[in-house]
């Protein structure tokens, strides 16, 4: 799907007419309109408050659905996104739930031995100046922060509106600038 489909197909799922979406973005109906025929695309203002009105990212907005799996394929169990809502998951410390609409996995670069590897983020929305973010969970290699968003992406697909995380690292943080330590197992 490219992004006039997209459009369409989101716009009617949220019950709005071509009148409607154009009144809520402050635009014309024929904007809209020669969006949704292929015509004319969106000011990068307007494509922001699409973003935000259908709770999608501007990657699932702009790129096509071919490149988005190309780019899943490529680096199959880093990103975990919630097309149709959000997903909620308890971070690592049981702290906060966060409504995710996206989950990143990242390796965090010059780790000790005696701290994580990789950090699971999740995003819960994004705005004008990027994703807000929140640490999910700590990983101590690639294959539990794969496990864990190959795990959220079935539960996404599932239909669950929450989440459990299973294979995050126990951590405490420790120091002047509290870096997070693995546990020690007793």
């Amino acid at each position: 799907m490219i992004f006039r489909e997209k459009l369409k197909l989101l716009r009617n799922e949220n019950h709005l007419t071509q009148e409607g979406l154009a009144e809520k973005l402050s635009v014309s109906r024929q904007a809209v309109s020669k969006w949704e025929s292929g015509t004319g695309y969106p000011e990068t203002e307007k494509m922001l408050e699409l973003s935000k009105m259908f709770n999608v990212s501007l990657d699932y907005l702009l790129l096509d659905d071919e490149y988005l799996a190309e780019k899943k394929e490529s680096n199959p169990q880093s990103v975990a996104r919630s097309y149709n809502g959000k997903i909620a998951i308890m971070s690592f410390d049981k702290s906060n739930v966060i409504n995710c609409i996206s989950v990143k996995g990242s390796k965090i670069l010059a780790s000790a031995k005696n701290e994580p590897s990789y950090i699971l983020i999740g995003i819960d929305k994004i705005t004008f100046w990027g994703e807000h973010s929140t640490i999910l969970g700590f990983y101590v290699n690639a294959e539990d922060i794969q496990k864990e968003v190959a795990a959220i992406n079935e539960a996404i697909a599932e239909g669950e509106y929450s989440y459990k995380l299973q294979y995050a690292a126990d951590v405490e943080y420790m120091g002047l600038f509290a870096q997070p330590k693995l546990k020690k197992k007793e």
